[in-house]
């Protein structure tokens, strides 16, 4: 590319004037070209430009130092030192600011302008090498010495160079608009490698530093290589760029015969008086937009993306994503509320038709309705009342009716019921949304759900929020704490819609299986409500009401076919089911159910009445058998603990076994570090009274101790566990089994003390489903009895405990009962012995 044609203006700067450069021998003064060894020629420092021996350009000269240089070597010679500077934004520079090697050049032409300025025309010569300064004032001058450059035309290298140049500056000729083609056949014409390589230079648009190093290099070779270079990279750019143009140049030709025709196209349906489809459907937006009912900031946004909308051309993408946007907007139900009044009656009517006793929980939540009804009416009386209103967590085991029991709310205040499961959510985009700015954006579920629902109003059920995740994505609990406060939620910004939507007016319910896993912030949100497990009685009950009818119909059967009797339904509670809610009894039901289908399919006949052998007949062997405690606790060492989990409450048998060793304790069963710790704080209390509970303290030398929790896959963790490790560990080193029919909870600390812990209900009913019938637990939790159902409480006995001595005179056989009393004694033969002199039987 070539130098900017246009003139500098710049008085101050002495610069290429950018005139055309004549080139080639013929047009110079040979004897001009002659320089002798050791001469003091004026120095001419030059900004922004570097003159190249054997061209011709034009400069402009206005600083006074160089004026007084013109003068002088006007009236002479006219020959003068060219040099670069270093600086270009350096005035007056020195010697020491100047570059050692320049051009010797003359000037052909000078003329003076009335600004004071003067313009000249300097015809390169020679290279030449400043060997010592001589003055700075009035202008520079210096002691320059030849500089010759190797021009060898003959050698093979060279003339390959010389064709490749011409050929690279050919190519670059045809693609640049401002080069003229009469510099090819001047380039064509000139015979002299190193006269090419200046006319090429000159001519490029080449850094000032480029031409410098291009001017100081000392052979043709190198030039010639350095200019190849430079020429390549420029034609890689260049083709490019033309390629890039050609490209845009086709996709506006494209786009311009597209317009044309769609316009075309507008024209003839308005010639045949058929509407515009396109602006039809802008009208029909621009309608629904005005009868949605919209906040205003809501309504301004629309009305922005539908004058958008009216300009841009249906087959534009903008076009679809727009489109998308509105539709969102206009279906949202802003203004549509589908609450009537709450009659509390018929609130509790629901609440019994659709759920079997819970009555503290339906309480709880006819007070919740009673609240919100006194509410409405005194808001709509004119009064003022914060906007916070509980929202409600109902938190139990799988199955017990959490969802359900919100259904029967929605009914019981006349709203709409949507759900959104929050299992496995990981991404806080599933909850906000995503940004319009991505392909294929989506509002979160929370708008898609409301939407779906067609109220703002709604019964929105949050299921399983203790499973949400967090990861790289967001935390969607996070993002749920703006939804689930109402002094937030009502101006709730979705990341799509970019507009507030009021959430102030949704019923939020969320269910969970454990309270732990939510975080704290949002826990402090809702208000808790436990559902506990079922008692044997409750599922009797449950399954006939509403598991037996809903699987007979389910399965094509009628209701009356045959009488199902309790034994046959309490059957299939004890021996196939074992869990706190009836999920899996309403599956073994409905594989009974199956089984009558096919006798009434095939013209069997089915029996009147359903009894347990009906049952074993259809469902095979029992899956758990009541038999398996005595079994499992026939051996000394081995006590009944209950734990609570996910699922609801369970019974674990705490196993311990001695061998020869040296006094190690080996602890498994994939337990927790809680549950570990219990388990040698157990181990020291034993240690510690040994000889009052009449154990050799020998054997904790002798002997190495292993504890073990059978179902070692099911991770398991928590202090309640501390009786029943103690009693394992007595048991064991005093030989004597612990009782087959009792079940204990409670953390033991290393004096003996009885702690109090959760979960009594869940683990008192999964006691009772093991047929375990005494139940010890820590005496400050005997308050947590009153939530144990009336009949469990009349079926089992339990013994609140302080001490774990109170707890070992129940849990090991009556010839223990006073163990906390025994006496040592060192004339005791045996533990029997030591055991039957201290004990007292009450």
């Amino acid at each position: 590319m070539t130098e900017d044609q246009k003139p500098q203006t710049n008085p101050e700067e002495l610069v290429d004037d950018g005139a055309e450069v004549e080139v080639g021998l013929d047009a110079f003064d040979v004897d001009d070209a002659v320089l002798e060894s050791g001469e003091v020629l004026p120095v001419l420092p030059l900004r922004g430009t570097v003159v190249l021996p054997l061209t011709m350009v034009p400069l402009a000269a206005g600083q006074p130092r160089s004026l007084r240089l013109i003068d002088s070597v006007a009236s002479g010679d006219r020959r003068v030192v060219l040099v670069k500077q270093y600086d270009d934004d350096q005035t007056d520079a020195g010697p020491d600011e100047v570059r050692a090697v320049g051009t010797l050049a003359t000037i052909r032409q000078l003329m003076r302008i009335p600004d004071g300025t003067v313009r000249l025309a300097i015809q390169g010569q020679s290279r030449v090498k400043i060997e010592e300064w001589i003055t700075e004032e009035p202008f520079l001058s210096a002691r320059v010495e030849p500089l010759p450059e190797d021009s060898d035309a003959e050698d093979v290298e060279t003339t390959a160079l010389v064709r490749s140049t011409l050929e690279l500056f050919q190519r670059l000729v045809s693609l640049v608009s401002n080069l003229p083609d009469e510099l090819v056949t001047a380039a064509i014409n000139i015979d002299e490698p190193l006269a090419l390589a200046y006319l090429i230079a000159t001519n490029l648009r080449i850094e000032p530093d480029e031409r410098q190093e291009l001017l100081e290099l000392d052979t043709i070779r190198e030039k010639l290589l350095k200019l190849s270079s430079f020429m390549t990279k420029e034609l890689d750019l260049l083709e490019l760029g033309k390629k890039i143009q050609g490209d845009v140049q086709d996709e506006m030709s494209k786009t311009q015969r597209e317009y044309y025709l769609r316009e075309q196209l507008k024209a003839i349906r308005r010639e045949l008086g058929e509407e515009d489809d396109a602006q039809a459907e802008v009208d029909e937006l621009r309608e629904k937009v005005a009868e949605a009912g919209m906040p205003e900031e809501a309504e301004r946004e629309a009305n922005r993306e539908l004058d958008r909308l009216g300009r841009i051309p249906q087959a534009s993408a903008e076009y679809g994503v727009i489109k998308t946007y509105l539709d969102w907007l206009v279906e949202l139900p802003w203004n549509v509320s589908t609450e009537g009044s709450i009659d509390i009656k018929d609130a509790r009517e629901i609440l019994d038709r659709d759920h079997y006793n819970m009555e503290k929980v339906k309480d709880r939540i006819l007070e919740y309705l009673a609240v919100h009804r006194l509410r409405k009416e005194r808001m709509e009386a004119g009064e003022e009342f914060e906007a916070r209103e509980p929202i409600l967590c109902f938190v139990g085991p799988p199955g017990v009716g959490k969802t359900s029991l919100a259904q029967s709310i929605a009914e019981a205040v006349g709203r709409k019921y949507t759900r959104m499961s929050l299992g496995g959510v990981r991404d806080e985009s599933e909850i906000r949304g995503h940004r319009r700015t991505y392909i294929g954006a989506m509002p979160g579920r929370i708008i898609q759900a409301i939407r779906r629902a067609e109220a703002n109003d709604p019964v929105f059920v949050l299921d399983e929020i203790d499973k949400i995740g967090s990861d790289w994505r967001g935390d969607p609990a996070s993002a749920l704490l703006e939804v689930l406060d109402p002094e937030q939620n009502s101006t709730f910004r979705d990341h799509y819609l970019d507009v507030p939507f009021d959430l102030s007016k949704v019923m939020f319910i969320t269910t969970a299986n454990l309270l732990d896993p939510i975080p704290a912030p949002l826990r402090d949100r809702m208000e808790i409500i436990h559902l506990s497990g079922y008692t044997d009685e409750e599922k009797l009950n449950i399954a006939k009401r509403y598991l037996i009818p809903k699987q007979m119909k389910a399965h094509a059967l009628d209701e009356d076919l045959t009488e199902w009797t309790d034994a046959a339904v309490l059957h299939i509670v004890q021996h196939h089911t074992r869990e706190s809610g009836v999920r899996n009894l309403e599956r073994e039901i409905g594989s009974v159910a199956r089984k009558l289908a096919t006798r009434v399919a095939a013209g069997d006949d089915v029996p009147e009445q359903l009894d347990p052998e009906h049952v074993r007949e259809y469902l095979g062997r029992p899956r758990y058998f009541y038999e398996e405690l005595a079994t499992r606790t026939s051996l000394p060492g081995v006590a009944i603990g209950v734990g609570v989990n996910a699922v609801g409450g369970d019974i674990m048998f705490i196993e311990s076994s001695q061998a020869e060793g040296k006094g190690g304790l080996t602890i498994t069963g994939q337990l927790g570090d809680v549950m570990r710790e219990s388990a040698q704080a157990a181990m020291s209390y034993v240690r510690g009274n040994a000889r009052a509970l009449g154990i050799d303290p020998e054997v904790f030398k002798e002997q190495d101790l292993h504890v073990h929790v059978p179902a070692g896959a099911t991770p398991k963790d928590g202090p309640s566990a501390g009786v029943a490790l103690t009693t394992a560990l007595i048991s064991l080193l005093t030989g004597i089994p612990a009782r087959d029919d009792v079940a204990m909870t409670g953390e033991v600390t290393l004096r003996g003390q009885v702690l109090p812990v959760g979960g009594i209900k869940e683990k008192a009913l999964a006691a009772r489903r093991a047929g375990v019938t005494t139940f010890i637990l820590p005496k400050r939790n005997e308050v947590d009895l009153d939530d144990v159902p009336e009949e469990l409480r009349e079926e089992m006995t339990f013994v609140p405990v302080a001490t774990i001595a109170e707890a070992l005179q129940v849990s090991l056989p009556d010839e223990f009962q006073e163990v906390a009393n025994i006496e040592q004694d060192a004339s005791a033969h045996s533990t029997r012995e030591r055991l039957a002199a201290a004990v007292s039987v009450n």
